[in-house]
């Protein structure tokens, strides 16, 4: 029950931005950009040695902005998945993210809004901590998260914003009973929801650096009122995308994160996390 309520909310927002049939058009401002990378390496008696592997990653992203008057809603679709074989190694798991944003603004004054935003972050297939996928620690909807901002916005520019939000709601869903429940902050095993109420900061910037290179970085913060407020949850995203020619293009793709509710499955501690993602391949913008 609780997988289709998120799905019908899910839909309910993308829906009207894919949505062509809308008489207020020329309010919109949308793009997007689907990517395609592969990677390959082969050894015949190398003598050096190595593994024969080969890897695949798609991409889509998707932004799509509305102003008319004194409203903004600014709306982020980012979703990603990618597999890597390694001879002699299971199948993993090289990209895997459904994130979605959202956020509504009534204009305050030249440069601030008062801002409601919706995210919503999980991925799509199981994953697991070893290479022989015997440990699995998430899945499609384990974990996911929805988090609901209420604050102040600051957009200097359509490259820059900044979220203050001092009332932020965060649940924290885990729907596969294969899955330890508290190695993501939930009490107990068996549990499926957790919910925690704070504040929370996000800046946005996204700039290009020279002619046919663009950069970007979303850094997110948050501290629980009711638990630890000290302890700041950190996701920090930074990517810089290099156009080619009109089909190719390469990107360099990092996630920093930090929680100290996630536990590593095998020493359950709290820790750093960190994901690179570099790939040359097809790209289309629209």
């Amino acid at each position: 029950m609780y997988k289709i309520s998120i799905l019908v909310l899910l839909i309910i927002i993308v829906n009207p931005l894919f949505s062509q049939e809308n008489s207020d058009t020329t309010y919109w401002k949308k793009s997007g950009d689907f990517a395609i990378n592969f990677s390959q390496v082969s050894f015949t008696n190398w003598a050096a040695g190595g593994q024969n592997a080969v890897a695949g990653v798609s991409k889509l992203n998707y932004t799509a902005k509305y102003l008319k008057g004194n409203m903004a809603w600014d709306n982020l679709l980012n979703v990603g998945y990618g597999l890597s074989k390694v001879e002699g190694l299971e199948i993993q798991k090289s990209e895997d993210i459904i994130d979605l944003q959202s956020k509504l603004g009534i204009k305050a004054s030249e440069k601030w809004f008062y801002s409601a935003s919706l995210a919503f972050l999980s991925q799509f297939a199981p994953g697991y901590s070893d290479a022989s996928n015997t440990l699995k620690i998430s899945n499609l909807f384990a974990p996911a998260s929805l988090n609901l901002a209420i604050g102040m916005d600051y957009k200097a520019s359509d490259k820059f914003s900044v979220l203050l939000a001092p009332l932020t709601g965060k649940m924290t869903m885990i729907f596969d009973e294969d899955i330890d429940a508290t190695n993501y902050g939930l009490e107990a095993a068996g549990a499926t929801t957790r919910l925690e109420l704070g504040a929370s900061i996000k800046a946005m910037l996204k700039t290009k650096i020279v002619k046919n290179v663009e950069f970007a970085s979303e850094l997110g913060l948050f501290s629980n009122y009711l638990d630890n407020p000290q302890n700041i949850d950190v996701d920090w995203k930074v990517g810089i995308t290099m156009k080619i020619n009109e089909f190719l293009s390469a990107k360099v793709d990092t996630r920093l994160l930090y929680d100290a509710d996630i536990l590593d499955p095998v020493d359950q501690t709290a820790k750093i996390q960190f994901m690179e993602l570099l790939g040359i391949g097809l790209n289309l913008t629209f």
